[in-house]
């Protein structure tokens, strides 16, 4: 119950922030949006960062190290230290500054704007709300997940089939409140200052959990000592790579461009002040990244020794159980707040995205710009953020995959797509064909892999399923969906592109001068 009190303080203060942002907020859809364009460096790098690790990064990467071991770091952690800046740079300053040159405010609008098709915008705005849910999910499943671990036996004998915890779904609807609030009264500017604070909030407490635990495995005078002491007391194999084959080591590599396509990463793009203001959340990334994910991932490590007592408990739950059993009730009610706060900064952005796309791509192109007033556009955004809530809130309830695997699928969608915004930026040749063609080959991949892997249940499957031998003895190894997809998405916009009709002297010009 003590634990339960200061999450609950916690959420009641997130939600008086947003609704704090309200009070400075503009009677313009601009404001409402992308904040006024107004966000400096700090802000920019929290929100960016915040919104980036998700319950994936916290809930899922423990749970995964909790099952194959240390290789998960290696897996995405360092490739995204790497990859995030480099996505930041090479797509999204150039992204910012076609945004504020020619007004964008969605990813559809550029594409539509660039190919001079508006067919392309209509079929990439339901591609990207359909791989938006799931990454949703995501964060919504995350949130249940590690209230119910916290207070497991609290509320004997109710909740019996939730082991006596606070039941997933009521924590879940609970966060959807408490996110769907702040971001309804508090816009853009309420979710990056709602960002700011929660990444800064599970930063200070990761750390302070990764110490804690520690020490309650080690029991040594330094922490340097406790790390050695429960390191020592798990198998050898969990702290190599060794339950990880190769060819799939080398897959999640693709795995972080997918940065690149995320709707909401893109909205935060937008926000910023000046293209300086992208040199702070370059540099800083990598650093930030390994602040969290490193605990993370030694924490799902040690939890897999006898001692730590975690055998029977589910993978995303594992984090949770840490902190319940070796952290006081306030101390434990702390570091759940912070795993919260990863989550919801996360869950805002996205939300706010969706009803920026459908109020911008389809209500104002399609209806006609001058036929709604700014109070109608937010109006016409909050109405569909709350339904999107609620459809993902209900899709939550029968998801069947762990965290990391939804996330997983959810990333390769959107890698997938990755070729498609790299030749639109810097391939005059690209034509609104070749694109159409691209993107319909990732959803078709997509669709057909996450089919065959008992819709993401199967978190082993891989394709091809065996290995494909070729000429000289070499093979081609199983790989994870992301790569065939990458790939396949890749040559056929490229294919398509070299036979259809090129883009207009016109646009090209616009776009890459003369």
């Amino acid at each position: 119950m003590t634990q339960l009190a200061v999450v609950a303080v916690y959420l009641f203060a997130v939600m008086g922030l947003g609704v704090a942002a309200n009070r400075l907020l503009r009677s313009t859809s601009a404001d409402y949006l992308l904040a006024s364009h107004s966000i400096g460096p700090v802000l920019l790098l929290m929100s960016l960062f915040g919104t980036t690790m998700t319950a994936f990064a916290l809930v899922g990467s423990t749970g995964q190290a909790f099952q194959v071991g240390a290789g998960v770091y290696a897996l995405l952690a360092s490739a995204s230290g790497i990859v995030h800046p480099l996505c930041f740079f090479l797509v999204g300053v150039k992204l910012w500054g076609l945004g504020r040159r020619f007004g964008y405010t969605t990813q559809v609008q550029f594409f539509r704007d660039r190919l001079d098709s508006h067919w392309v915008g209509l079929l990439l705005f339901p591609v990207l709300v359909g791989l938006v849910i799931p990454y949703l999910l995501i964060g919504i499943k995350g949130a249940g997940d590690v209230i119910n671990g916290v207070t497991r036996d609290t509320f004997q004998p109710w909740f019996e089939s939730s082991g006596y915890g606070v039941p997933q779904w009521l924590a879940s609807l609970v966060v959807c409140g408490v996110v769907l609030t702040y971001v309804f009264f508090g816009g853009m500017r309420g979710t990056a200052w709602a960002n700011t604070f929660q990444t800064a909030v599970f930063m200070v407490l990761g750390v302070l959990t990764f110490v804690t635990v520690a020490k309650g495995l080690g029991g040594q005078e330094s922490l340097l000592e406790d790390m050695r002491a429960a390191s020592s007391q798990v198998e050898p194999d969990m702290i190599a790579r060794t339950k990880i084959p190769q060819s799939v080591y080398f897959s999640f590599l693709l795995i972080p461009l997918s940065v690149a396509m995320f709707p909401h990463v893109f909205q935060h793009w937008l926000t910023a002040r000046s293209a300086r203001t992208f040199r702070l959340a370059i540099v800083a990334h990598p650093i930030f990244i390994m602040i969290v994910w490193l605990p993370c991932v030694l924490l799902g490590v040690w939890a897999s020794a006898p001692k730590a007592g975690m055998e029977g408990v589910p993978p995303d739950q594992v984090l949770a159980a840490m902190v319940g059993n070796e952290a006081s009730p306030v101390l434990a009610g702390l570091l759940t707040a912070g795993i919260l706060a990863a989550v919801m900064s996360s869950l805002d952005s996205q939300f706010l995205c969706l009803g920026t796309m459908f109020t911008t791509d389809v209500v104002a192109h399609y209806g006609g710009k001058n036929r709604f007033s700014d109070r109608q556009i937010v109006l016409l955004a909050r109405g569909f953020i709350v339904a999107i809530v609620a459809v993902t809130y209900v899709l939550s309830l029968i998801s069947p995959a762990t965290v990391f695997g939804m996330s997983v699928w959810c990333f390769s969608g959107f890698t997938g797509l990755f070729p498609v915004v790299i030749a639109a930026i810097y391939w005059r040749r690209l034509t609104a064909l070749g694109a159409a063609a691209g993107i319909l080959t990732t959803v078709v991949a997509w669709a057909a892999m996450f089919y065959s892997a008992d819709f993401g249940a199967n978190g082993r499957y891989a394709f091809p399923k065996e290995p494909i031998p070729l000429v000289g003895g070499l093979a081609i190894p199983p790989m994870l969906p992301v790569v065939t997809i990458t790939v396949a998405t890749a040559l056929v916009m490229i294919a398509v592109s070299a036979v259809t009709r090129p883009p207009s002297r016109e646009t090209l010009s616009r776009f890459f001068g003369e």
